[in-house]
């Protein structure tokens, strides 16, 4: 099994919210932080900055095309950004809590 860490961006807590519950009953996440952030990036050729809800989530590499599947059905963003990084270690215990959370 490799332990991924996730981020993702919402539009507003409520959506976060949303998502963070529909991946953790289907078992796809272990864990979800959100914190909220103000971003700036570039969309159509101009900076635009907007405040933000970052979600930071553990999962296993596996679950990854079903995670994106799911957020897509929920997020409101025409593109929205997921991205994943493997983790190479970890502290004791981390993989085996991970895995056993995300069990049916």
């Amino acid at each position: 099994m490799k332990i991924i860490n996730l981020s993702l961006t919402c539009a507003n807590q409520n959506e976060a919210n949303t998502i963070a519950t529909a991946l953790l009953e289907k078992r796809l996440v272990a864990c979800v932080r959100m914190m909220p952030i103000t971003a700036q990036f570039l969309w159509q050729g101009a900076i635009e900055s907007s405040n933000e809800i970052l979600m930071i989530m553990e999962s296993e590499d596996s679950k990854f095309d079903v995670i994106e599947q799911e957020v897509r059905r929920l997020h409101s963003y025409e593109t929205f950004v997921l991205s994943a990084t493997e983790v190479t270690r970890a502290s004791f215990g981390v993989a085996k809590w991970i895995q056993e959370s995300m069990q049916l």
